[in-house]
């Protein structure tokens, strides 16, 4: 036990000059993360000024370009006939670039930026359409459609089809009225979920699995403030026949209890309070206690977070661990100071998006107990037809003080019953795509 002490000293003192090298590192990715989109954001007038400047007004059918990532595609080229859809941007007279967000109702705001090309390419909107949380997603998939349908509508009124629109109203009747204006809120904006049974059985000739989460959400969200109370239980059961006759199990369990509240101070400035708790024994943790109270300053105003947003958050947290076993500094009991120091980009837009982020923390009592965690994720058109996505995860890991003290069984090891000592956890992802030929993507065919 001593000796596996002395080798996690050992690598930590091996990775401490890695992790202040990787830090300045991805400081500086991260700030050019920051400043790149604005570095396009200043070329793209240029880039629209040399477009072709071929009359539009006298086509029928404008081209676009369908950007979006909830979306029913074969939905909205069946119901939307009135355009020709294409296969990439640059092709298009209209590029319709769409974001979604979750509403403090348990809906969806869906923000829908037209964007003209060539001969359409001083004309440009945005605008908001909401959809409620008891909505069917065949009644959202079509009133998604209506809010397109306006949307085009100034575009196609500079089109020869332009005299086949017509502009509709449905007229409320007095309690639609009443309804409508009625501002009162009997639940005072709380929003509550029940989710139970999500199980999952799965059974071959010498294995059985079995999975179930169920829990119970409570949110309330208004511009001022934001608050969750969120009980949640996990539990997981993996059996296996051996070949010698003997049957190996192994019985997972995850509950908890998350919970905060967050108060909008300035359009930059948020404070919160952050109370969580949760048992699971594959982490050693019989029962662990978090309280951290946190700020969060956002680089662009909150209300532009669903294209943009850079964050710089920090927390101060105590907490309170019982372990089920001793663990490899002989604790079974501990109470614990920790801060933790975050920086995240996120950029959604329509040459691309871009997620990326650094999180740092460390324990008070022993400065060298840390963990760096990083992670990308990154999409860009490069050209036309020409796509590049990127994903990696990087963590140095310094801090898992529930480890178990002794030797671990190879059925723990190979069932994931116990939590594994490590040093770091490395991901990466890259894929490129390139696609041509025609231009058009009109066609919808469902068959098999």
């Amino acid at each position: 036990m001593y000796r596996y002490i002395h080798d996690c000293q050992r690598y930590a003192a091996h990775h401490n000059l890695i992790t202040s090298r990787v830090i300045s590192v991805l400081i500086i990715i991260l700030l050019l993360i920051a400043t790149a989109p604005a570095v396009i954001f200043a070329s793209a007038p240029t880039e629209l000024s040399t477009l072709s400047s071929r009359n539009y007004a006298t086509e029928a059918r404008p081209t676009l370009y369908l950007d979006c990532q909830r979306c029913d595609y074969n939905h909205i080229r069946e119901e939307i006939t009135f355009v020709n859809y294409v296969r990439d941007q640059e092709q298009s007279d209209i590029h319709l670039f769409i974001t979604a967000q979750s509403t403090g109702d348990g809906g969806t705001e869906y923000e829908l930026s037209f964007i003209g090309r060539n001969g359409f390419a001083e004309m440009n909107y945005t605008f908001a359409h909401t959809t409620g949380r008891d909505m069917t997603w065949s009644e959202i998939r079509d009133s998604l459609n209506d809010a397109i349908r306006m949307g085009l509508a100034p575009f196609m009124m500079r089109t020869p089809l332009g005299d086949r629109f017509a502009l509709s109203y449905d007229e409320f009747d007095d309690d639609e009225w009443e309804q409508l204006n009625d501002t009162h809120d009997p639940w005072n904006n709380w929003v509550f979920q029940v989710y139970a049974g999500r199980m999952q059985l799965r059974m071959e000739s010498n294995r059985r699995d079995f999975s179930s989460r169920w829990g119970f959400f409570a949110d309330r969200v208004t511009h001022d403030w934001k608050l969750r109370f969120r009980p949640y239980f996990n539990y997981d059961f993996e059996e296996l026949d051996q070949s010698d006759g003997e049957t190996v199990s192994s019985h997972r369990h995850r509950h908890g209890i998350d919970s905060y509240v967050i108060k909008s101070l300035t359009d930059h400035w948020s404070a919160g309070f952050f109370a969580d708790y949760q048992t699971r024994f594959d982490r050693n943790l019989k029962h662990d206690l978090q309280i951290s109270p946190g700020i969060e300053y956002s680089l662009f105003p909150y209300q532009q977070a669903t294209r943009r947003a850079i964050i710089f958050r920090y927390n101060l947290g105590y907490n309170h661990r019982d372990y089920y076993d001793m663990t490899i500094y002989e604790k079974e009991n501990e109470n614990l100071v920790r801060q933790r120091l975050l920086a995240r980009a996120r950029y959604q837009q329509p040459w691309g998006s871009i997620f990326a982020g650094i999180t740092g923390s460390h324990y008070f009592h022993d400065t060298t107990l840390r963990r760096l965690q990083t992670f990308t994720r990154f999409s860009l058109r490069l050209a036309e037809g020409l796509n590049l996505s990127l994903q990696t995860d990087y963590d140095i890991i310094q801090d898992q003080l529930a480890l178990r003290a002794g030797d671990l069984d190879l059925e723990d090891i190979l069932l994931a019953r116990q939590e594994l000592a490590t040093d770091y956890s490395f991901r990466v992802m890259v894929a490129i795509s390139y696609s041509f030929g025609s231009d058009f993507a009109n066609i919808v065919n469902t068959r098999f």
